[in-house]
C-alpha cells in the first residue's frame, strides 16, 4: 500500500459547488457594480476568496473583508448546498475505509461550512478531522500548507503513517509541497491537467478507479 492516509480536498474533489460557488461571487460583485456571467466565475473555484478579490478585481485591502462578508451572505444561507457529490466517490471512500486508509478533509473553505456541506451529504462519517480556514482567512493567507499541516497532526501527531494531499487545484499541490508530502492532482474537478502538472503533482488520476489504484 503506498499511502495509508488521504487527505482530500473539498471543492472539485468530493464534490462539485460549481452552482453555489459562482451565484455567490456573482452577488458579491453585483453589490459593487460588477456583473459577471456564472461561466466566467467557475475558475474561481479553489483559490481562497481574498485573492479573487485582490488580485481579479482590483479590491483594497481595507475593502476586501466587506466584499467577503456579500459573498457569504448568499452562500451561507443558499449557496452552500447548490452543491452535489462527484458520482461514485461513495465507492472511493467505502473502498478506503474497507483497506482501513485513515482519511480526513483539508479545504481552503471556512471550516464550519466545510462541516455542513459533509454532514448534508453523509459524506463525514468518513473522515478523521476536517481542517478549514477561519472567518478571518488567516490559515490561508500564506497558501494552503497550513490548512493541509492541520490535518496532518490532528490525525497523525507521531508521523507514523504515510500520508498524501488529493486535490483539484495547483493550491492543493503547492500546499501540499509546503506541508512536506505528496499529492495526488485529480482532472475530474476545475484545474486542467497541464495546471497540475505545472505545480507539480507528485501523480494525476483522470478516474475514481485510477485514484483507488494509486493508494492501494
Amino acid at each position: 500500500m503506498k499511502y495509508n492516509f488521504c487527505i482530500f480536498d473539498l471543492d472539485g474533489t468530493l464534490t462539485d459547488p460549481q452552482l453555489g460557488i459562482t451565484k455567490s461571487y456573482q452577488y458579491a460583485l453585483a453589490a459593487y457594480g460588477i456583473h459577471e456571467e456564472l461561466d466566467k466565475l467557475t475558475k474561481f473555484i479553489g483559490p481562497p476568496l481574498r485573492d479573487v478579490f485582490v488580485e481579479h478585481y482590483g479590491f483594497s485591502i481595507d475593502d476586501v473583508e466587506n466584499v467577503v462578508a456579500k459573498f457569504r451572505e448568499y452562500f451561507a444561507e443558499t449557496g452552500l448546498l447548490e452543491n452535489e457529490v462527484y458520482s461514485r466517490i461513495d465507492e472511493v471512500l467505502t473502498k478506503l475505509n474497507d483497506n482501513e486508509i485513515v482519511m480526513a478533509v483539508a479545504t481552503s473553505k471556512v471550516g464550519l461550512y466545510a462541516e455542513r456541506i459533509l454532514k448534508h451529504f453523509a459524506l463525514d462519517e468518513y473522515f478523521a478531522f476536517v481542517s478549514g480556514d477561519e472567518m478571518d482567512g488567516s490559515l490561508t493567507k500564506n497558501g494552503k500548507g497550513e490548512i493541509i499541516r492541520l490535518a496532518l497532526d490532528a490525525v497523525d501527531p507521531d508521523k507514523k503513517r504515510s500520508p498524501v494531499m488529493i486535490g483539484d487545484r495547483m493550491h492543493d499541490i503547492h500546499g501540499a509541497q509546503d506541508a512536506g508530502i505528496d499529492s495526488i492532482g485529480v482532472t475530474w474537478g476545475y484545474g486542467s491537467r497541464e495546471e497540475l502538472a505545472t505545480a507539480g503533482a507528485t501523480w494525476i488520476v483522470d478516474t475514481m478507479e485510477q485514484l483507488c489504484d494509486l493508494i492501494l
